[in-house]
């Protein structure tokens, strides 16, 4: 499988919508995802891309040095292929070249395999936001990810 790792533009939000609605009980609106795209600067979005349709994305916010990953999203017929990985592994590089020291996420408590996904990217539990998620009030479980593991090693 071919894919394409680049940055989001605008013009991506209707297939983020699809990702969306494919991924996520409450998913973003298309208007809310534009609005992303085009007005807020300290939104990046990175997408995969196979055969010209989005097939994944990562979005951050980058505020004051803090990456705040708002959804992963990988459709359900590219999932288990690495696609999340992939583009974790791009999101980090770019955000911590352009100045990002740490990173968190919130996910839900009962989502082993994104909770193990994350954990691979040095990501680590650091507490739980109790009935987080409005469509079934399941917690959330909050992530931190301070830095490149393997260089604070090397540092210590």
């Amino acid at each position: 499988m071919q894919l394409i790792i680049r940055k989001g533009e605008p013009a991506d939000a209707e297939g983020l919508e699809r990702i969306e609605q494919a991924c996520f009980s409450v998913p973003w609106s298309l208007d809310s995802l534009r609005r992303d795209l085009e007005e807020n600067p300290k939104a990046l979005y990175i997408v995969a891309e196979k055969d010209g349709c989005l097939i994944g994305y990562v979005s951050v916010w980058n505020i004051r040095e803090e990456g705040h990953i708002n959804n992963v999203a990988v459709l359900p017929e590219y999932q288990g292929k690495h696609v999340a990985s992939l583009l974790m592994s791009a999101l980090i590089r770019v955000t911590e070249d352009s100045g990002v020291k740490s990173h968190t996420l919130e996910v839900r408590a009962g989502n082993a395999a994104a909770q193990h996904l994350y954990e691979k990217f040095g990501f680590r539990s650091v507490g739980t936001r109790p009935n987080y998620y409005e469509d079934d009030g399941e917690d959330a479980v909050i992530m931190w990810r301070i830095g490149d593991p393997e260089q604070r090693e090397e540092e210590s």
